[in-house]
């Protein structure tokens, strides 16, 4: 006898996305949850009058009721998708260069052509050479893989054979010549943590496609609203979730796994498992070691865990526009060189570091206090040389870095140190203790093709194990919740096969 048919490790996006698929199909599930909150990264934090949204920047593939995403149709199948309140990004993000670009693309294809004619009148014939090929090469994309053609050939198929593994640097190099044209159209690198010279241009290409067609959107409320509508679903539907309640370990019987144990040595008898902690630690954390084919340890150890980030939350006690921020999405940039930036990353300095500055209240101006403001500025850095920081230099480590970061922004916002109410900041060591992530890292492994959600089962070699999350293909909101439906959609046939 089980106690449950699915145990669901972890409140994250797919932990979330799993337990309300699961619950809803009338399975007996219970999600374990190791903080009193869910969402690991989908959640917001309070300082005095401010509710600060943790990581949400912008989320892709949703789309609208007339033109759905992917993620609306994922989204309205969990009953959560028309439940809350989008709001519609009108650009992409503004590129800041100091002295040498400031440019804002607009968030639809037309438009963002034409803002970078306009700057790059020189390069008209190869900007519309590489968005053509964007579009060209995500059509074959879609129709190979995601509508399931069993006959993939490089006759049917021919641009995703010749660039899916190219880098886009590469691709990149073969339409585009201006330095800043390349930087302009490639600094969404950020949101998948490897530069253009490492990033598969198949990543680079998607999340173009589906920013430029499905536009990006702020949810009112932050990422804490999808997370609670979720959790909403679950219970409405029969689930059962446990707070304060990590997972101790997961038991395995004759190769299958039959229970997990919480933190208090409690065995929950179940027919299946699925783990939104990372790879890793399901691994090597919550498996007794005979239950782990040496394969799978080995597979593991060909990847490397990504960036975390050095993160500052700051509100402040002025409309965005006095102090000169008049775009949500802000990428400043130190120089082209992304390789540069990118190994910036392993440093503890932040000097010389390209950042994200986002400001939500120009989407949503509810979204703090009237009169107020709410900024998030994000640096990615790897979690190594904050390790290596001795306890008693920590706190001084971190202002002083981040006071560096707060004199390059009010540099070019004037005024924006003057108007800081509060302020936390948070290092790779905050990143790592709140989601348990090793290094902290918010998008799973560095996103090289060989860990995106093209080659990663969301099936382990364990029978009846099940992976979700950033670490079980690729990283961020939209893939993340996706991962946890797809997962209950592989646990839902398996055990249905089981049962007949």
């Amino acid at each position: 006898m089980t106690d449950y048919d699915v145990v669901v490790i972890g409140a994250g996006n797919g932990g979330l996305t799993a337990a309300a698929t699961l619950a809803q199909k009338g399975l007996q599930v219970l999600l374990l949850e190791k903080h009193n909150i869910p969402g690991g990264c989908a959640t917001s934090f309070c300082r005095g009058r401010f509710e600060f949204e943790v990581a949400l920047h912008q989320l892709s593939g949703l789309g609208t009721p007339e033109k759905p995403g992917p993620l609306l149709n994922v989204l309205d199948e969990l009953k959560v998708g028309t439940e809350l309140n989008w709001l519609e990004m009108q650009n992409l993000y503004r590129v800041i260069l100091p002295g040498e670009l400031y440019l804002t693309l607009p968030a639809n294809r037309e438009g963002c052509v034409a803002a970078l004619k306009n700057r790059f009148p020189e390069e008209q014939e190869g900007i519309d050479g590489y968005f053509d090929l964007v579009y060209a090469f995500f059509y074959e994309l879609m129709r190979a893989f995601y509508m399931k053609d069993p006959e993939i050939t490089a006759e049917k198929y021919p641009l995703y054979f010749k660039y899916a593994l190219k880098n886009t640097a590469e691709v990149l190099a073969e339409f585009l010549h201006d330095p800043l044209l390349k930087l302009a159209l490639s600094v969404y690198w950020c949101y998948i943590g490897l530069p253009p010279s490492r990033l598969s241009f198949t990543d680079m290409a998607a999340l173009l496609f589906s920013y430029l067609e499905f536009k990006p959107f702020h949810l009112q409320g932050g990422s804490q609203a999808i997370s609670a509508a979720l959790l909403d679903q679950i219970l409405q539907h029969g689930g059962s979730v446990r707070f304060n309640c990590a997972a101790k370990g997961i038991q395995v019987a004759d190769g299958r796994v039959t229970g997990v144990y919480t933190q208090d040595d409690v065995l929950i008898k179940t027919r299946a498992v699925v783990s939104n902690v990372s790879s890793l630690d399901t691994y090597t954390e919550l498996l007794d070691p005979a239950a782990v084919q040496p394969a799978k340890l080995q597979e593991l150890g060909s990847s490397t865990v990504g960036p975390s980030a050095f993160t500052i939350y700051v509100g402040l006690d002025c409309d965005p526009q006095e102090v000169g921020i008049t775009e949500a999405t802000n990428f400043i940039c130190t120089g082209t060189d992304m390789d540069y930036a990118f190994a910036r990353c392993r440093q503890l300095d932040t000097g010389d570091d390209a950042l994200l500055l986002t400001c939500y209240d120009l989407v949503d101006p509810s979204f703090s206090p009237a009169g107020c403001a709410q900024v998030v500025i994000v640096d990615l850095k790897y979690s190594e040389p904050w390790e290596s920081v001795p306890p008693q230099q920590y706190y001084q480590t971190k202002f002083d870095l981040a006071e560096k970061i707060i004199k390059r922004v009010d540099s070019l916002y004037r005024g924006f140190r003057e108007h800081i109410e509060e302020i936390e900041v948070a290092t790779p060591l905050t990143h790592m203790r709140y989601l348990g992530h090793p290094g902290g890292a918010i998008y799973g492994f560095d996103q090289y093709a060989k860990d995106s959600s093209l080659f990663v089962s969301h099936r382990s070699p364990v029978e009846g194990l099940y992976m979700a999350g950033a670490w079980a293909g690729s990283g961020g909101f939209q893939p993340t919740l996706n991962s946890g439906v797809q997962a209950a959609r592989a646990v839902i046939r398996d055990l249905g096969r089981i049962a007949r």
